[in-house]
């Protein structure tokens, strides 16, 4: 066995890991990360690509951000669509001038992963039986086998960065654990292609024929997406009866302009609604899906992860440099009042978008006027432009 020793060990090299494993090193604070898959691998995962302000202020605060504003889209609006007709929400007008940026998690991990090429960090790929030790006490550390033999990482602290099925959370002791889930009864069938967007602004679709959501990576790659019973199979889908489906959900003006093409990928992903509490055992935090999911309606789960790399960001650098865990013990109530404001607007915003099984026909009826209501109120427009831009970290603090 060999054993090194850093200050802080991050399981998991996505988003949340990378980001707060490149905070740490320009705060001058040791991190090694440990990842199960390979890099590619973790390039090749299709995810979220809608950055609220907080997000992509940290990735400046951690010194990549250059590409991110050459190439991202800032987009100041959304567009919502039931009953053949359009109605668009000005998020920077009523979130108080926010907007959203449109930046594919593949290219932000891409821009992480360089940057700590660049400055010689050790990242593991392939780590393959990783496990966490003692982190209730004060001498806590990870192992794991790589190529045969078993390494060993002392450490001052554990960051659980590794995702919904990781060992971080699985690690914690069952007495000393919640565990809240909603499992919607549908999944997002998603389709990239090489072709541009419908729209210059995301279209989130309530038809009768189920959700639909028009949203893009760049001006000439987009990305769509059909509710479809969790029953279905990516294999019974054709990029031709995708297309074909879309449409059928679309508006005549987005018919019209949508350019069709083969698909660079497609994939089910099912929606669930998922919080641990609390997210701190000891010396170890959870952050990112290791501690909670959200449904993908209204783009929270990599924002909120990107929150809790800040909030424990700021407690590790408050630990070493101020010698206080003022910031470590608030952590987890920080954390977990924001994720559970994101979990409630995700849920709702699914409740009003999708097409549940068993519903009555009343139920689009109550809908479609709750939508009407929300188009047509002040207070309805920045209820929905103020969650969807990212509440301040500070509210509810105030």
């Amino acid at each position: 066995m060999t054993t090194t020793r850093t200050q802080v060990a991050i399981v998991g090299a996505g988003p949340s890991g990378l980001l707060l494993g490149q905070l740490l090193h320009k705060a001058g604070i040791d991190a090694v990360i440990v990842e199960r898959v390979s890099g590619d691998y973790v390039l090749g995962r299709i995810r979220a690509g809608i950055l609220e302000q907080v997000c992509i202020d940290l990735m400046d605060e951690a010194g990549v951000g250059a590409r991110m504003h050459r190439e991202g889209l800032v987009h100041g609006g959304i567009e919502m669509l039931w009953d053949g007709r359009r109605h668009r929400v000005d998020l920077n007008r009523y979130s108080g001038g926010k907007n959203v940026m449109v930046y594919g998690q593949t290219e932000l991990t891409r821009d992480l992963m360089d940057a700590r090429a660049a400055a010689g960090l050790t990242t593991v790929y392939e780590a393959h039986h990783t496990a966490v030790h003692d982190f209730d006490t004060a001498r806590p550390y990870v192992t794991y086998v790589k190529n045969g033999v078993t390494h060993r990482i002392d450490c001052d602290f554990i960051a659980g960065c590794d995702g919904f099925h990781g060992v971080c959370r699985a690690s914690a002791p069952r007495s000393a654990i919640r565990e809240y889930e909603k499992v919607y009864p549908f999944g997002w069938l998603g389709l990239l292609s090489d072709t541009p967007p419908v729209c210059d602004e995301l279209i989130y679709v309530n038809s009768e024929r189920g959700f639909a959501l028009c949203s893009q990576r760049s001006k000439t790659r987009s990305r769509y997406y059909l509710q479809v019973p969790l029953t279905h199979h990516v294999e019974d889908w054709s990029d031709d009866a995708f297309w074909q489906e879309l449409r059928l959900r679309l508006d005549d003006e987005a018919r019209e302009r949508l350019v069709t093409g083969p698909s660079l990928e497609k994939s089910i992903a099912p929606l669930r609604s998922f919080v641990t509490e609390p997210l701190r055992f000891g010396r170890m935090f959870l952050a990112g899906d290791a501690g909670h999911i959200v449904p993908p309606t209204g783009a929270k789960g990599l924002n909120l992860a990107a929150t809790d790399v800040k909030y424990l960001f700021d407690g590790l650098v408050q630990h070493y440099r101020e010698r206080s865990d003022a910031g470590l013990d608030a952590y987890s109530a920080k954390a977990l009042a924001r994720i559970w404001r994101a979990e409630r607007f995700s849920w709702w915003f699914t409740q009003l978008m999708h097409r549940f099984p068993h519903d009555e026909q009343i139920t689009a009826k109550f809908q479609h006027a709750e939508l009407d209501y929300l188009m047509h109120s002040e207070a309805g427009l920045r209820t929905i432009a103020e969650n969807y831009v990212g509440l301040p970290l500070d509210f509810g603090q105030r």
